[in-house]
This record gives C-alpha cells, sequence and structure tokens, in this order.
C-alpha cells in the first residue's frame, strides 16, 4: 500500500482522523519515533521546508520522510510565496514517500510573516489563489492546506474557502485563530463548522484540543472529519490514544506522575545529543517543556523555574516537584 493510499485508507474511516501538528524544531524525526511509544498520530506533518529561489530540501527535515518511524502517512509541509520554486519543492517532495504535499497559509511567527509566508500569505489573497492554482498543477497526489482564519480578521477564511474548492484541495487544516491573535484564547470552532459545511474536502480542526473530552466536543461542534493536535501532544504523548479509547467506549488510560516524569526523561534523552554540552541539552527541551504548563496548578510557577534550569538535575526536580504536586 502506498502512503496516499493509506492516507485515503484512514480518510475513509468513520474514525476521526488525528494528525501530530507540524512545529518547527519540536516534532522533528526524534520526536515522531518517540510519539510511537505513546500510540502516536495516524498522520504526521513535516517541520515546514523553507522554499525560495535559492532553497534546498532541508536534509533534517527529510530524514523525517526518508527515515519514517511511525509506520503512518507523511504528509510533506512547505513555506513560501515563490511560486516557480513552490513548483519546484513540491516536484522533488514528491520523490520521496510522502501520502501528500501540504501548503503553510497559517504559521504566525513575526520572522515568517512579515516576509509574506506562512500566515502573511493571508494578506494578499490573489496571491494565494496564484499559488494554490500552479500547485494544484504540480502536485499528482493529494494536495492539502494548512491555514488560519485570517491575518488580523475573522473574513478571510470565507474568500479562501470557494478558492479551495476550486483549486481542488484534497484536505484543509483550520486553525481558528488569527494570525495576530497567535495562540491567546479564543479559538472559533464555529467559524472551522462553517467552512467545513461549505467544503468538499475532508477538513481537520486545529487549535487548543488539550484532552481527549475536548477532541470529542470539537469533533461535535463542528463535524470535521478529524483533529490535529500539536501542543496538547506535546505535553501528552498519550492523547491520541485516549482520544481513541474515549471515543470507541474504552477505559481512558491516566498516567501517573511516575509515567510523566518518566515521559520527560524519554523525552530528554530524544531532543539532546551526549556531544553537547549540558547547559545547550537544557536549553533545547525548554522548549518543548514550555507546552507544559496547562496541565499544572500552578503554570506560572513551574515556567519561571523551568526556564532558569541549567542542570539537567535541577530541571527534573522541578518536574518532578511540579507534576507530583
Amino acid at each position: 500500500m502506498t502512503p496516499v493510499q493509506h492516507f485515503e485508507q484512514l480518510l475513509a474511516r468513520r474514525e476521526p482522523l488525528l494528525a501530530l501538528a507540524p512545529m518547527q524544531d519540536v516534532t522533528d524525526l526524534g520526536f515522531w519515533r518517540l510519539m510511537t511509544r505513546y500510540g502516536g498520530a495516524d498522520v504526521y506533518y513535516t517541520e515546514y521546508f523553507r522554499v525560495h529561489p535559492d532553497s534546498h530540501l532541508e536534509k533534517d527535515i527529510l530524514t523525517s520522510i526518508t527515515h519514517n518511524p511511525t509506520d503512518r502517512p507523511v504528509v510533506a509541509q512547505m513555506i513560501g510565496n515563490d511560486i516557480p520554486s513552490l513548483i519546484r519543492g513540491a516536484r522533488e517532495l514528491q520523490e520521496h514517500a510522502v501520502a501528500a504535499i501540504d501548503l503553510n497559509l497559517g504559521c504566525p511567527a513575526p520572522v515568517v510573516y512579515k516576509k509574506c509566508a506562512g500566515g502573511g500569505l493571508l494578506r494578499d489573497v490573489p496571491r494565494v489563489e496564484g499559488i494554490l492554482g500552479a500547485l494544484r498543477e504540480a502536485v499528482s497526489i493529494k494536495f492539502t492546506v494548512k491555514t488560519r482564519l485570517g491575518f488580523d480578521d475573522t473574513e478571510t477564511i470565507d474568500v479562501l474557502v470557494p478558492l479551495f474548492a476550486k483549486h481542488g484541495v484534497d484536505l484543509v487544516t483550520i486553525h481558528g485563530r488569527t494570525v495576530t491573535q497567535m495562540y491567546r484564547d479564543g479559538v472559533r470552532y464555529d467559524l472551522i463548522a462553517k467552512a467545513k459545511a461549505s467544503l468538499p474536502c475532508p477538513v481537520l480542526a486545529n487549535g487548543n484540543v488539550g484532552s481527549h473530552g475536548e477532541a470529542e466536543a470539537v469533533v461535535r461542534q463542528t463535524g470535521v472529519h478529524g483533529l490535529m493536535i500539536g501542543r496538547g501532544a506535546i505535553r501528552n504523548p498519550w492523547m491520541f490514544e485516549q482520544i481513541r479509547q474515549h471515543l470507541s467506549g474504552q477505559a481512558v488510560f491516566q498516567p501517573t506522575a511516575a509515567d510523566k516524569l518518566a515521559y520527560i526523561e524519554a523525552l530528554y534523552e530524544t531532543v539532546t545529543t551526549p556531544q553537547t554540552r549540558e547547559l545547550d541539552q537544557v536549553n533545547r527541551i525548554k522548549k518543548h517543556l514550555n507546552f507544559f504548563g496547562p496541565d499544572l496548578d500552578d503554570s506560572t510557577a513551574f515556567l519561571h523555574e523551568m526556564r532558569r534550569c541549567t542542570t539537567r538535575s535541577g530541571l527534573m526536580e522541578v518536574c518532578t516537584r511540579h507534576l507530583k504536586a
């Protein structure tokens, strides 16, 4: 079975499709491998490939495809605004074992959107349409898009939806916030539901799904074909399996404090390298631990103490104290 066929099979199921969101410098090959220990997602999206006239496929990201440890379909995501470069990147990526090519229209990082890429493209809908048309021609496998509602308004999605349909996009992931909203509260699931009702292709909902209960509520409210989860899965690698258990009526596994600490130890080993000095190793895992706050009673204190750690032992002491609180 090819990656595309596997992807189609998953989309045809009655159960919601569960995708791991692409998070730059976080959801890399090592993290994918770690996630498989806990049940893992149904589909994995790569970190975005930066595409411009002088670009080459980043080798570190490409290894997620060429050494895919998940036994699940991989979607290769691109970010950029130069049409010839995006066409070239899409063609090169299709030479590898990917289920789909995804266009990033949602990255909210200022360093990205100020270059009119990612979420910045939502300020230039005509250019978005040009990119969609060009990529639809260049992509012979599944062509997907990940977008936010708009740059600084929620009306842009109403303009985008007909364009996605017009250009035959095969799946759309909608993060229910604007770009300028970043990750603040106020995810508009109602607008995801509205877009889903107007699109002929499957839709994934993205944004603030932090538990199996929330996952069920979002699917019910929006009617989407599945969910894309990022930050919630970083802090709770059991989430995908918990969602499956919950929706199938099984008892939902509840990790103990010891389970969570063992995961953090495994995460440390996954994201660091022995030849790197300890301070750099500790700073590397802080990118992941920043997402742990919402599940803790004293999130502010945990984040304050964790971000000031300089040693592995100090970091684990902070984690042990707060996860057992």
